[in-house]
């Protein structure tokens, strides 16, 4: 009697099966790490990353990590950067750099804008409506600009505009002015955007009192904060509609952010909340907030209104302006 013989299965057994998917995934596992720690060390926010690496503790995982995209001697350099400038004497050019203010232009789905980025940080200050809350108007953010020989400017916090016919006599909550209390109540509670005297751009909800405890010298009431020590803040779903955007931030290295957003044009309809907080971002904002945007949204520049303004009368009368000295 003739044995049949069974026939020999064809493909990949089971188990070698369940060894080649293992693999499969441990390898997918890898390259998704590899990617996640890539955008975090070699990402596009610069400034986050600077202020990880010099932060992480040395022999931390965090600083094994960073070995994987820097050299020793990069991290080095990037943790301890006083030893750089102490090798390095700045030229005339590098020092110019620090007084340099950078004009980008800003294009969206949706919008039109500019970006002015201050280097030197500790000249941005708050000018403002010498007659404050006596009724008497204010001035155009050119007029604070020239009374107060500076180069640029943009406008900063509300005021009473009723119909859209206020005069920027009165401001909106309060506004600090060198140090000084000049519009509102100390224990008034409100959301505050200021600069304090080491020249840093201070975001958040506090009494007047507590802004002048903080050491804070220029101050004006708006909002919403955006962007707060690098973490967005603002309430996702709380996106009102296309609007003219004015815009304050500040980056890691102090320079100051200011933007405007142009709206209700028919080349520029305006930006939502979220467009802000991409372009901040983008742009390695520490802290970023709200200022009076709508009708009010102007950015002036070495006597020229850069941005198209809603009003054909263009540059309006406000309480306040954060000014470039």
């Amino acid at each position: 009697m003739t044995k049949k013989r069974k026939a020999k299965k064809s493909g990949i057994s089971a188990g070698a099966l369940s060894g080649i998917i293992l693999v499969m995934v441990l390898a997918g596992a890898g390259i998704t790490g590899t990617l996640a720690l890539n955008s975090i060390y070699r990402g596009p926010y610069k400034a986050y990353t600077q202020h990880l690496l010099e932060t992480m503790e040395e022999g931390s995982l965090q600083y094994k990590a960073a070995g994987l995209f820097y050299s020793q001697a990069e991290l080095e350099a990037i943790r301890n950067p006083q030893l750089a400038e102490e090798e390095e004497t700045p030229t005339a050019s590098e020092s110019a750099d620090k007084d340099a203010i950078e004009i980008i232009d800003l294009k969206g789905t949706t919008f039109e804008g500019k970006l002015m980025i201050v280097h030197d940080p500790s000249r941005v200050f708050v000018a403002c409506n010498p007659n404050m809350d006596s009724g008497a108007p204010g001035y155009s953010v050119e007029k604070y600009i020239q009374d107060n020989n500076a180069i640029a400017g943009i406008n900063a916090g509300g005021f009473e505009d009723a119909g859209g016919n206020g005069n920027g006599g009165t401001a909106y909550g309060i506004v600090i002015h060198d140090g000084k209390l000049i519009s509102g109540r100390p224990n008034e509670f409100t959301p505050v955007i200021g600069i304090n005297n080491a020249n840093q751009l201070v975001v958040g909800d506090m009494t007047a009192q507590q802004a002048l405890d903080y050491d804070i010298r220029d101050a004006v009431t708006f909002g919403p904060v955006f962007i707060k020590n690098w973490d967005v803040v603002f309430e996702t779903g709380r996106h009102p509609g296309l609007n003219p955007r004015t815009v304050i931030g500040q980056r890691y290295d102090g320079a100051f952010l200011l933007m405007v957003l142009d709206g209700r044009q028919p080349s520029s309809f305006g930006s939502t909340y979220q467009d802000i907080i991409d372009i901040m971002q983008q742009y390695d904002a520490v802290n970023a907030a709200n200022l009076d945007g709508g009708n009010s949204t102007v950015m002036v520049y070495d006597g020229e209104t850069l941005n198209t303004t809603v009003s054909i009368k263009g540059d309006r009368r406000v309480p306040t302006a954060f000014i470039v000295k």
